[in-house]
């Protein structure tokens, strides 16, 4: 069994708390993200799961089993490090059989659980290779191969793609996502690329200084952001925020935009009416995704949530698939993404498409969600 609790775990560099009370359960079977901007404490706390840290307080156990005091060797995890880790002297086939050696597992079945590894990653021509005759991709997947030969309740790993290109990321995402749809093991992953977090993870702990600031399915994150820290983080173009006037327009919340001089409002999807009625009279940050907003050819009919307006565009940015456009709302620049054929031009007013059914708004102060 490889189920993971993390009950309260605390981490103190002399007098500076730099884990904060981290509270996580992790089902068998579960592919669990760490994700977060450099020095929020995600490596920190996967060296703790790991035994390489020691935990100022609180507990961690791994199948149910207790393992604070434990060493790495007895917690029945194999770690995948951003390093490759590969012994250059060695092949292929004895990098990761060395391990199975070490414990003194018998030579046939060490050929065994080899060819079988070998086999689940599809390296079966590499075995007599050595690492310097390897690609980036080839050396991390030897890595996750010497992982897998060890069977651990556990797999734990470090921002593993980081060293390589743009193509082979998403190559070895992919290959990362089957492996563990055909072995159904317990991952645990860190990494500070929020695309391999949404692409990856069952779930998603996104931490900010030493704090879980939301821990939930992938698409919930994406769609229901916990605060202004998750909405900005997770998303690329990130999520657009504009501090907006918020009034009551024919009994309904609203809010005040303007647009080269010309002002408009939104009135607030039906599920935020209640929360952003206190807000009558102030500020909130309101937000809105590039996608959102877009040109007409996605919108067929009348739709209740979508409203036309027009928006002089500033920048364009293809990016093959959809185009990126910027205008300005409240003095903000604001991504959109439109198709390539609807042919916007700088300097010139173009149609858009406001998507307000998934509309976020934050208190301005506290930056937490409102609605």
């Amino acid at each position: 069994m490889g189920a993971l609790s993390i009950r309260h775990v605390i981490k103190r560099f002399g007098p500076v708390e730099v884990l904060k009370g981290i509270d996580i359960e992790v089902q068998d079977g579960e592919f669990l993200i760490l994700v977060g901007p450099s020095g929020c404490g995600k490596s920190t706390l996967l060296n703790m799961i790991a035994g390489l840290d020691t935990i100022s307080s609180g507990e961690i156990a791994i199948g149910g089993r207790l393992v604070n005091d434990l060493s790495p060797k007895d917690r029945d995890i194999a770690m995948v490090f951003q390093s490759y880790a590969l012994y250059p002297n060695m092949s292929v086939r004895d990098n990761i059989s060395f391990g199975l050696k070490i414990r003194k597992v018998p030579k046939d079945k060490q050929e065994e659980i080899v060819r079988r590894v070998a086999k689940t990653l599809q390296m079966e021509p590499l075995l007599s290779r050595m690492p310097s005759q390897l690609s980036g991709g080839q050396r991390q997947r030897v890595a996750m191969g010497r992982a897998l030969a060890r069977d651990p309740a556990l797999f734990l790993f470090d921002e593993p793609l980081s060293n390589l290109d743009a193509k082979l990321r998403v190559e070895m995402r992919t290959e990362i996502k089957l492996l563990h749809e055909r072995m159904k093991t317990t991952i645990v992953y860190v990494t500070h690329d929020q695309i391999e977090a949404m692409t990856l993870g069952d779930r998603i702990a996104v931490m900010k200084d030493g704090v879980v600031r939301q821990l939930a399915h992938p698409q919930e994150v994406y769609d229901n952001p916990a605060d202004l820290f998750v909405a900005g983080f997770i998303g690329s173009p990130s999520m657009n925020f504009i501090r907006c006037p918020v009034i009551e327009e024919s009994g309904r919340a609203a809010v005040l935009l303007e647009e080269s001089g010309q002002k408009f409002s939104f009135h607030a999807p039906d599920t935020a009416q209640t929360a952003l009625k206190q807000w009558v009279g102030k500020e909130v940050i309101m937000g809105i995704r590039p996608e959102q907003i877009t040109d007409r050819s996605p919108w067929s009919g009348d739709n209740p949530h979508v409203l036309s307006r027009s928006a002089k565009i500033e920048v364009v940015q293809p990016t093959g698939p959809d185009t990126l456009v910027l205008i300005h709302l409240n003095g903000t620049p604001v991504n959109c993404r439109v198709h390539p054929e609807a042919g916007p031009q700088p300097g010139k007013q173009m149609s858009l498409m406001f998507d307000l059914s998934k509309l976020v708004f934050f208190d301005p102060q506290t930056e937490k969600r409102i609605s």
